[in-house]
């Protein structure tokens, strides 16, 4: 049974990875932090999840570091939007900051497992300046040393944004369709959310496990249909 710690809960992937962790069997405790509360808080089990809500996110690592007993396996999922910050200079201090902030707490607290919810084609490389910040915040987590770093890089989310993207609804509904017609032509370059968040969940606890890929002992990418594969129900899920 492990105990789990989650930024991000309120966000689009995040809220479906509360819902996985407080339906799996094999989660015993769920420790969330965030800016406002979690919607799946109301019907859950109260022995099961401790929510911590500040709009001060200075008090966040403090929070994390205190946490009793101390998680074995930490999610992030938190991410922000270059218009909800001001610019993308804001987007960056906010969700790089505070990912490695949150980070680096997580591991001198003793975490073993750090789970990060990517973005495909992230590169510290990229002349994109959003994919090489997920790139960079996707090195430095890995430079912190975790015993174990499972990195989820989806293509585009489908489900539904409490956000209005326009142009990312466009791109739901042609994935929507095409899954219909047959997963072969969604899987690779879209996934839905709950699935993602499956996956997440299924990923932390193998890898907690030590049940991971060759050659992934230290850092899992996983992507693509690899998410499709491991966001499947597993039996300790309701």
């Amino acid at each position: 049974m492990a105990n789990v710690a989650l930024i991000g809960c309120t966000g689009m992937v995040g809220s479906h990875i509360l819902t996985s962790l407080l339906a799996h069997s094999g989660v015993s405790r769920v420790d969330t932090i965030s800016r406002r509360t979690p919607q799946s808080a109301s019907g859950a089990p109260q022995a099961k999840l401790t929510t911590f809500v500040s709009d001060n996110t200075e008090t966040w690592a403090g929070q994390l570091s205190a946490l009793t007993p101390t998680p074995e396996i930490f999610i992030s999922a938190f991410g922000t939007t270059k218009a909800n910050a001001g610019g993308f200079e804001n987007q960056y201090k906010i969700e790089h900051g505070l990912n490695i902030e949150m980070a680096r707490a997580a591991r001198d607290a003793g975490v073993k497992v750090y789970v990060l919810i990517s973005g495909a084609s992230a590169s510290k490389a990229s002349s994109i300046a959003y994919i090489r910040m997920k790139g960079e915040i996707e090195e430095d987590v890995k430079a912190l040393g975790f015993e174990r770093t499972v990195i989820v890089r989806p293509g585009l989310i489908s489900g539904t944004r409490e956000e209005s993207r326009p142009l990312e609804a466009s791109m739901r509904f042609i994935a929507g369709w095409a899954g219909k017609l047959h997963p072969s032509l969604k899987d690779g370059w879209a996934q839905d959310a709950d699935v993602i968040a499956q996956a997440a969940v299924n990923a932390g606890l193998k890898a907690l496990d030590g049940d991971v890929p060759a050659g992934s002992e230290k850092v899992w990418i996983i992507d693509g249909t690899q998410i499709i594969s491991l966001g499947k129900k597993s039996a300790g899920s309701s």
